[in-house]
């Protein structure tokens, strides 16, 4: 689905980095991939510096063993993402791919490292302002200990923490460069979709409705962009930036992320390229991995060792302004689930969708899920288009089954879900290779302004534009849920209607539910999900 959100995302070159002098450990890892990775070694563990009786305690900081190998060159500091913990993070078990050989590989190419816990380990997420005052003055306590200032590597939401405590929190005397492994410096649709009309049942019932995932919608980005690229501290550092373009394992958590994400671009499973980039930093790489593999040391760390030293001054690209392709769209559906009866949801399909995607998240692993085509043609759990897991990111604990239809027919679907026990649900159907309708909204506004919302049908000629709705479904900054009445496009298949800003500042979700006919009388349906800061 088409969308212009009026921002200019900047597009940075690809820049290949090769190590201008490996070690030997380094020149094994360059070759190597996540299915033959490097195990873990008689490497001492980092310790704790603080609350050894409670390191996962926020304000933690771990200290890597020196290395017998130790070079002149700047400490590194690393920083984990949403809901991470150090000692997992870095020199723990990834999602998909095992062992992460990160500390490993510095320890090996003499780099001394420290590791921070922010407030993520210790449950509940926070917002890059809080991670972004803690950082700092955990900084300040590891820059003092070293005595030089460090270099920091933050993965995902890492890395806008890392920001927020070198421009907002004054940490940038302590700190020579940051480089950000796939970080959503513009926010996430994927959190955009956790705090939508539909998914609120899910997320509440799940625990997930956390301020770090609230933060990472991306009209809370922007705004947070608005505050941070304009201040004097940004140039006191160098930034350095990286995406990946991988979904990852088919048909895991992150294929399905990446399925949602590519109506938006090229994204890693969970952050889309054009977010990870910043209009003064250096893109480094855009490579093919998944966002699980862009914090594993056999992966990145080759790619990134370069700029880790005090001296190195690679070439990137300029940067070009772009805004991301649109090649999917989806519809959107959710609610609660009453124990021990059945739900009935219809989706339509239209000959557009090359391929349909139907993912049910549920909260319990034995809600059941049974799809019916419009011909009568039954999938359950036992289909081989069926499949089953358990989400491990923004709807973290979720139990997903989906069913991945090739050349669907066209025509009513319908979704019948049943859960033993009080449960809910969020539906989210793909259709791949559609192109239909083009929303517009500006994501920063005023307490109170009119916001306009512009909803265009791409080739109105193939509808009937007689059959067409758009229903407009909020949540204001406060939480309350409010639907807005029916709209119906002009002759030209466009719609502009205007909702009203919440009073108070914050995030505002808005569903958008374009639903009607072709023109051959075949239903069709699309949701677009957008969020809006709203500013006093």
């Amino acid at each position: 689905m088409k969308r212009s959100l009026r921002i200019a995302l900047s597009a940075l070159g690809i820049t290949t980095l090769l190590a201008m002098s490996a070690t030997p450990a380094l020149a094994a890892t360059q070759h190597s991939s996540s299915s033959n990775s490097i195990q873990p070694t008689s490497v001492p563990l980092p310790k704790p510096m603080l609350n050894q009786d409670n390191p996962k305690k926020p304000g933690t900081w771990f200290l890597g063993a020196t290395p017998p190998n130790v070079n002149n060159q700047p400490p590194i500091v690393f920083v984990q993402g949403l809901h991470g913990e150090a000692q997992s993070y870095w020199w723990g078990d990834t999602t998909y791919y095992g062992h992460n050989e990160m500390y490993e590989l510095a320890y090996q190419n003499g780099f001394r490292t420290a590791f921070v816990q922010l407030y993520d380990a210790n449950g509940e997420a926070q917002t890059p302002w809080e991670n972004g005052r803690l950082l700092a003055e955990t900084l300040q306590k590891i820059y003092a200990y070293f005595g030089q200032k460090v270099n920091i590597v933050g993965h995902s939401k890492g890395g806008v923490d890392t920001q927020a405590a070198l421009v907002h929190y004054n940490a940038y005397p302590y700190v020579n460069k940051a480089i950000s492994l796939a970080s959503p410096h513009h926010g996430s649709n994927l959190a955009d979709l956790a705090y939508s009309w539909y998914a609120g049942w899910l997320a509440e019932l799940l625990g997930r409705k956390d301020k770090g995932t609230e933060s990472l919608q991306t009209g809370n980005m922007k705004k947070f962009r608005e505050q941070t690229d304009s201040h004097t501290h940004v140039n006191k550092n160098k930034y350095y930036t990286s995406a990946g373009t991988h979904w990852g394992p088919t048909f895991k958590a992150l294929w399905f992320g990446g399925s949602y994400l590519s109506q938006y671009g090229p994204n890693d499973g969970m952050v889309n390229e054009w977010s990870t980039k910043l209009p003064y930093g250096n893109h480094m790489f855009t490579a093919k991995l998944d966002h699980d593999q862009m914090r594993k040391g056999s992966e990145v760390f080759p790619k990134i060792v370069s700029n880790l030293t005090a001296s190195s001054n690679l070439r990137v690209e300029a940067p070009k302004v772009s805004t991301p392709p649109q090649p999917m769209e989806e519809s959107v559906t959710g609610g609660p689930l009453k124990a021990n009866q059945s739900v009935e949801k219809y989706v339509s399909v239209d000959s557009s969708a090359k391929e349909a995607v139907f993912n049910l998240l549920t909260k319990y692993k034995n809600t059941k899920v049974t799809l019916i085509s419009p011909s009568g043609k039954i999938y359950n759990n036992k289909s081989t288009v069926y499949h089953q897991n358990e989400d491990k990111e923004f709807f973290k604990g979720a139990n997903q089954q989906a069913f991945v239809i090739k050349q669907p027919e066209a025509g009513q679907w319908k979704v019948k879900i049943n859960s033993k026990q009080k449960d809910a649900y969020l539906l989210t159907t793909y259709f791949n290779g559609a192109d239909t309708v083009s929303v517009h909204v500006d994501q920063t506004v005023k307490a109170n302004q009119n916001i306009p919302i512009q909803v265009q049908l791409n080739q109105p000629e193939k509808y009937d534009l007689s059959s067409l709705k758009v229903i407009m479904k909020t949540v204001s900054t406060d939480k309350k849920r409010t639907s807005q009445p029916e709209a119906k496009p002009n002759g030209k298949g466009k719609l502009i209607k205007e909702l009203k800003a919440s009073a108070k500042s914050g995030t505002m979700n808005i569903t958008v539910e374009i639903k009607g006919k072709t023109k051959d009388g075949k239903p069709f349906e699309r949701t677009e999900v957008v969020s809006i800061h709203v500013a006093n």
